[in-house]
């Protein structure tokens, strides 16, 4: 049976995952807060995107910028006059939606599955009159004509609020590489082609947000901005298309779930001459999870203009020239998601229960291991041994309730592995490990423990 959103929330509140951000003053809409197991696994899938993008290739490093940048860098990569999404305002209801999405969603009740992204107003228009779009708020069919709505943050620096201390909160993490470039180039002592890779947070105005946390205001953002000789990056264009398609199953995603669809020429940013988005199979349809854009040298050249700074590389025998730039970037929160559904599973049992239980690969899960002393009359021997697993990985130890209990219960929150500290442990300094999976168990010495898992719980 296909899981289902209100499946997804109910059990990542109910397990400490995500909580409704300011939740005891009512909340705030659109705001989620990350709760004790939830942190845990989005650290894991950034730890995992920082190994396999900077730590595994020696051709790329790292980077944190500030979320506040000089006003000219959003002037020059085109935000202040380009980062629009298209607005349409219900006439009954007042409510406002992204007109794109509207559409694609209407027509998708309607049996329908288009990609409005990147149409002209008039078509939009046109669609919304012709398949007789509703409102969703209110079911009217009355809208305003669709307009350009700009989606950045605006706020001010300094104690006056005037024009000339105006700064907007970044919507990408990218400009902060860009304008970084030669900096890093000469401290790394880096030639072309490499890469510069961030992990940060970004903020976007976004007209209509919602779908949990697959649409917020405020996310964040893995982005890698690899720089590559003009006519080579076609070539880098197709090596990290195929690389993020990999590091996705990597991390355990199906690939069922996935698909990749290129955009065409309508679509495309204005910096961008080529983009692919990996799209995930979400509970409520296909959703973008990762884009990969070949942005030319646009960025460069922009900010070479604006800054009057000299942006080209030199290279014996060659012209001085402006790189080119892949970007594969990712969204941590939506990736969070994918990872979260595509592992949900119920199971039935055959004495005819049913249990709940999140696959996650081993590496991601917010616990690699729990130890149960299967009576509190050996917490001694099980701290102890507790404690000698959690100095390298993350541990929990769970005492309450029965064995059985204690297994249904971590099956909920993904530990791939139980460990039963038992009274033969006591005599052979061995122990039993439950896989969360297949359920079946094998015995082990202690010793051999903290190898078995580490083996056991890498990428």
């Amino acid at each position: 049976m296909a899981v289902t959103m209100d499946q997804i929330v109910a059990l990542a509140k109910h397990r400490g995952f995500i909580f409704p951000g300011s939740d005891i003053y009512g909340g705030l809409a659109n705001t989620w807060d990350y709760g004790p197991l939830g942190v845990e696994l989005k650290n894991n899938i950034k730890r995992a995107w920082w190994q396999k993008f900077i730590h595994e290739s020696s051709s790329n490093v790292g980077l944190d910028t500030a979320i506040l940048m000089n006003r000219e860098v959003w002037v020059a990569s085109g935000h202040v006059g380009h980062f629009n999404d298209p607005m349409i305002d219900c006439r009954q209801c007042k409510s406002r939606h992204r007109a794109d999405k509207l559409i694609e969603q209407s027509l998708l009740k309607q049996g329908i599955e288009i990609n409005a992204d990147g149409m002209s107003f008039t078509r939009m228009e046109e669609l919304i009159r012709e398949y007789h779009v509703q409102c969703p708020d209110c079911g009217a069919t009355d809208f305003t004509p669709v307009r350009q709505f700009n989606m950045m943050f605006r706020t001010y620096q300094g104690v006056t609020e005037d024009a000339t201390n105006e700064v907007f909160l970044r919507p990408e993490t990218a400009q902060g590489i860009f304008v970084n470039f030669k900096h890093v180039m000469r401290t790394m002592r880096k030639k072309i082609p490499f890469g510069i890779g961030q992990i940060g947070k970004s903020f976007r105005n976004e007209i209509t947000p919602g779908n949990f946390i697959f649409r917020t205001r405020e996310f964040e953002q893995m982005e890698l901005e690899f720089f590559c000789a003009p006519g080579t990056d076609m070539e880098w264009f197709q090596y990290w298309r195929q690389f993020c398609h990999d590091f996705l199953l990597g991390i355990g995603l199906q690939d069922s779930s996935l698909r990749l669809r290129d955009h065409d020429k309508a679509q495309l940013s204005h910096y961008s001459s080529a983009t692919t988005d990996v799209e995930f199979h979400f509970p409520f349809g296909w959703g973008e999870l990762l884009g990969i854009a070949d942005r030319t040298n646009y960025d460069l050249t922009q900010h070479a203009d604006y800054s009057h700074h000299d942006l080209k590389v030199e290279e014996d025998g060659v012209e001085p020239y402006i790189p080119y730039v892949i970007e594969p970037s990712i969204g941590v929160d939506r990736l969070w998601l994918a990872v979260f559904a595509d592992a949900y599973v119920e199971q039935a049992l055959p004495e005819g229960e049913t249990r709940t239980v999140l696959r996650f690969h081993p590496a991601l899960a917010p616990y690699q291991a729990a130890v149960f002393p299967l009576s509190k009359k050996l917490s001694v021997g099980a701290i102890q041994l507790f404690e000698t697993l959690r100095r390298d990985l993350s541990v929990a130890y769970d005492d309450s309730g029965s064995i059985g209990k204690r297994y249904r219960r971590h099956d909920e929150i993904g530990t791939p592995y139980c460990i039963t500290y038992d009274f033969q442990s006591e005599e052979d300094q061995s122990v039993t490990i439950r896989d969360r999976d297949s359920m079946n168990q094998i015995r082990l010495s202690i010793v051999q423990l903290p190898g078995w898992l580490k083996e056991h719980t890498r990428l």
